[in-house]
């Protein structure tokens, strides 16, 4: 019993070295790409092709958004909409001017007035950032 357990193992033991050296083969071909190289298209280019070692991801920019601009929504969300922490955070800044508490630009209370100026340079920064949007060519 034990001459004919041995005699299997010598026979069988080519096999298995030969099934540990094929994997080890077959990973050095398949090597992963040195390169990865992102280009981002203008309408109508075509994606250039890659080398064997380098992948080409290509884009356009006139379509940056998954969404069609159709169904796009630009305009404010409505309350039912909105997550609970933003209507909380709503409802707190209400209870703030109303209370007259610093920062709120209210004529309640003798700190109220510090938040006319705050308000006041987010609206200019406001107008700014719209001003030069504008003034952009774009591309």
């Amino acid at each position: 019993m034990l001459r004919r357990l041995m005699f299997a193992v010598l026979l069988s033991s080519p096999a298995i070295a030969f099934a540990q050296t094929t994997p080890a083969a077959n990973a050095e071909a398949a090597q992963p790409p040195q390169r990865i190289r992102s280009v981002t298209l203008a309408p109508g280019q075509d994606c250039p092709k890659g080398t064997a070692d380098e992948i080409v991801v290509c884009s356009t920019n006139d379509q940056p958004y998954r969404i069609p601009k159709p169904l796009r929504d630009t305009g404010p969300v409505p309350a039912q909409n909105q997550s609970w922490v933003n209507r909380a955070q709503t409802v707190d800044q209400v209870g703030r001017v109303a209370g007259g508490l610093p920062n709120t630009c209210s004529v309640i209370g003798s700190a109220a007035a510090t938040g006319c100026v705050a308000q006041m340079n987010e609206r200019w920064a406001a107008e700014r950032r719209a001003s030069s949007s504008e003034t952009q060519v774009p591309r």
